[in-house]
């Protein structure tokens, strides 16, 4: 009962409202091993020029279809094991679309535990439930006839009670009930939160929610990870239901469309079992299937913030390879600093005290000093945890070169890499501390290739990350990586085992032997020498040639995203402008002179000749932004600021209801949604993003909660602060 690839397809394509055949050739490619990255780049005519985020909601979409399937042909082979499997149920189990509907044909035959209905009806009363559903005219005088008190039952209201939990049982396991319920619960369900008795002082967080009440329609995917982990806490109690009259008028409206509800005394019992029924079984079903359903939207949400913030962390601009001093600050235990020269080797290390008085301060002045002259260091990159903003305003008192930029770098996650095995292996005759303060420099010059090294959950993008579904975060996370790894490139010749382990088509063990071969044989040259490399096999090749660059080497299309599946066709295309690969790339007059129509044919579209085309323009362009030094105001701490300040910042987080943004007081200060601009703003991804350097307004200080309201608005426009001279 598995549906047939191409239903598959079509049901996806109607999914996710995407072309079904760009839906079968992008399946197609993922089933024969291709990656994400590769079918969006380099197979643009298969996939109809499906990107990434297509490309990866239809593998999900696919991981999904088959799983249901799975599940469908399971039921399928429990009934017909059960010899219960008619052709009705057949029909119903393949039409299901979703697999709440599937479990809904599938519940009144599930095996059970023991239940009222089911004692009831080994007591016998099933034709007691069958009479009052018929509208029996002699209620009491049926009842009476199931007496029996050796089985259980006593009296007629006992045998009338059995009726009743048989009718409420199959009510709550009727599919257009259900149906009718899970619509209701969700159009006209209303969320009402209150704090538990004893806990009013100790869960101020959940203060806002002590006595909320909001539509489930319209309840924002942040209150609902914020009102199940108060829950979880034992902060709050929950509820989520509809009105029950309304519930109840509906069901008897499904009862309207298959004869309606008897009149007399069996119509009152019918009505008395559907009441119990809602209410002890079928309300509780669907309250809590409601709220699953809240909170797998609410995760698939924050999952999606998640990742749209490490998207723009990862592809923040690079200040590029340079000499670098970097310190990872502290107050009792000193700064420690390191030197590294342009390729990220560090080449001087040692702990200075800036901020322990004027003695140890003036030694350290002096080592900076000397260290910048001596390596001709191009920047300092200054953590931005405890110490971090004295740390920078003692470096910029220092008086160095102007040439030299003094940059605060988000230092999250830094250690975490430099307690991690990857870090032992790469340092490992250095301390952990000293680790950290590479990572802080390292990520300043090149921040995809350092935090590829760290778990994206600790590098501090994300809101509500630990109520989410992990698995799907990690995948989402990790998709992101493999993305911006990709988009950017990777120099095989000096990138690290991990970086190279996110290039499509490779992962840990090619990455490593990529790594291994190039130890024992020196840089590669050429992009062919890749199939050389030990387990690297043709199918690798194809998916990850394309994204590894070799600068320098010898074949200038080497350095470039042009896959070398395609080096003949680019040749072709420099002959006919008159000359070599090396000309078409120096010269612009002879890529104008070139046709692109006429090189289309076989499995080469003009999408892929327009990426080419592009390509030779720049050959392996860098998509990320030029780099900017960011200087914060002179403030420090939460008392340097009062409402008015107009202040520079970098946002940090970007979530459904604003943007968290850092304007150098050790905590993060909130730009509501409705204060992001002076314009309705539906999503703030549509005006800020993770990384950007913005100017806000304080609008007011909570020191007791250590919380700070800003806005972007121009018309809460404050009196500017500069940042110190």
């Amino acid at each position: 009962m598995i549906f047939a690839p191409n239903d598959i397809h079509a049901r996806i394509a109607r999914l996710i409202d995407l072309p079904a055949a760009g839906v079968a050739a992008v399946s197609r490619l993922l089933d024969e091993g291709a990656t994400v990255p590769f079918v969006a780049r380099y197979r643009k005519e298969s996939s109809g020029g499906l990107d990434e985020v297509a490309i990866a909601a239809v593998r999900d979409a696919l991981a999904a279809m088959r799983e249901l399937d799975q599940r469908r042909a399971a039921i399928g082979k429990s009934l017909a094991e059960r010899e219960l499997l008619t052709p009705e149920l057949e029909t119903a189990l393949a039409a299901a679309a979703t697999l709440a509907e599937l479990e809904d044909v599938y519940l009144p035959w599930r095996p059970r535990r023991r239940t009222r209905a089911a004692a009831a009806r080994e007591r016998g009363l099933e034709p007691l439930a069958d009479y009052l559903l018929a509208g029996g005219d002699d209620v009491d005088r049926r009842a009476a006839q199931f007496i029996a008190a050796e089985g259980g039952v006593e009296d007629a209201e006992a045998a009338l009670a059995g009726a009743r939990d048989i009718i409420a049982e199959g009510l709550s396991e009727q599919r257009e009930c259900r149906e009718a319920m899970r619509r209701l619960f969700m159009e006209r369900g209303i969320i009402r939160a209150a704090v538990r008795r004893g806990r009013e002082t100790d869960g101020d967080t959940y203060r806002d929610y002590f006595a909320w009440e909001e539509p489930a329609r319209t309840i924002a995917s942040h209150r609902v990870l914020a009102l199940r982990r108060g829950e979880r806490e034992k902060v709050l109690s929950l509820s989520l239901r509809p009105d029950p009259a309304i519930a109840l008028t509906q069901l008897e409206g499904v009862y309207d469309r298959h004869g309606g509800i008897p009149g007399g005394a069996a119509g009152e019992m019918v009505r008395a079992a559907m009441a119990d029924g809602y209410a002890r079984l079928l309300a509780p079903a669907m309250e809590t299937e409601t709220w699953n359903t809240l909170r797998e939207r609410a995760e698939a949400d924050a999952v999606r913030v998640f990742a749209e913030n490490l998207r723009e962390l990862l592809l923040a601009p690079p200040l590029g390879f340079c000499p670098v001093l970097a310190l990872d600050p502290g107050f009792r235990t000193g700064a420690k600093l390191v030197c590294l020269d342009e390729q990220g080797t560090p080449r001087h290390w040692q702990t200075i005290f800036p901020l322990a008085g004027a003695e140890r301060a003036a030694e350290a002045a002096t080592v900076i000093r000397e260290l910048v002259e001596r390596y001709r260091i191009r920047a300092l990159a200054v953590g931005n945890g405890t110490a971090g903003r004295e740390t920078e305003a003692f470096v910029r008192g220092l008086g160095l070169p102007a040439e030299v930029d003094i940059v605060l770098v988000n230092e999250a996650g830094a250690s975490v890499y430099s307690a991690s095995e990857t870090a032992r292996q790469e340092f490992p005759a250095l301390d952990l501390t000293i680790r950290g303060a590479i990572s802080i420099g390292r990520r300043l010059m090149d921040p995809l290739a350092e935090l590829v090294k760290i778990d994206p959950q600790a590098i501090g993008v994300g809101q509500y990350q630990h109520d989410v579904d992990q698995k799907l975060l990690s995948r989402a996370l990790d998709d992101v990586v493999v993305s911006c790894v990709n988009r950017v490139g990777v120099d095989v010749n000096t990138a690290s085992a991990e970086l190279l382990a996110r290039v499509a088509g490779l992962g840990p063990a090619l990455a490593a032997a990529l790594v291994e071969y190039r130890r024992a044989h020196g840089p590669f040259t050429d992009r062919r020498d890749f199939l050389l490399v030990p387990r690297l096999g043709p199918r690798a090749f194809e998916q990850g040639a394309g994204f590894l660059r070799i600068r320098g080497g010898k074949n200038p299309l080497d350095g470039s995203a042009i896959h070398p599946e395609r080096y003949a066709l680019v040749e072709r295309m420099a002959q006919d402008a008159g000359g070599g690969t090396a000309e078409l790339l120096a010269d612009p007059e002879r890529r104008r002179a070139l046709e692109p129509q006429r090189y289309v044919g076989g499995d080469v579209g003009l999408p892929t000749l327009r990426d080419i085309l592009a390509e030779l323009e720049k050959p392996g362009r860098d998509p990320r932004p030029g780099f900017s030094a960011f200087r914060f105001a002179d403030v420090h701490e939460l008392d340097d600021l009062s409402p008015g300040m107009r202040l520079p910042g970098i946002v940090t987080n970007v979530t459904r209801f604003g943007a968290f943004v850092d304007v150098g007081v050790h905590q993060d200060g909130l730009v509501h949604i409705s204060r992001l601009a002076d314009r309705f703003v539906r999503d703030p991804a549509e005006v800020v993003r993770a990384g950007q350097q913005v100017e806000v307004t304080v609008l007011e200080v909570d020191r007791g909660r250590k919380r700070i309201a800003l806005s972007m608005r121009e018309r809460d426009g404050g009196e500017r602060k500069h940042a110190a001279a």
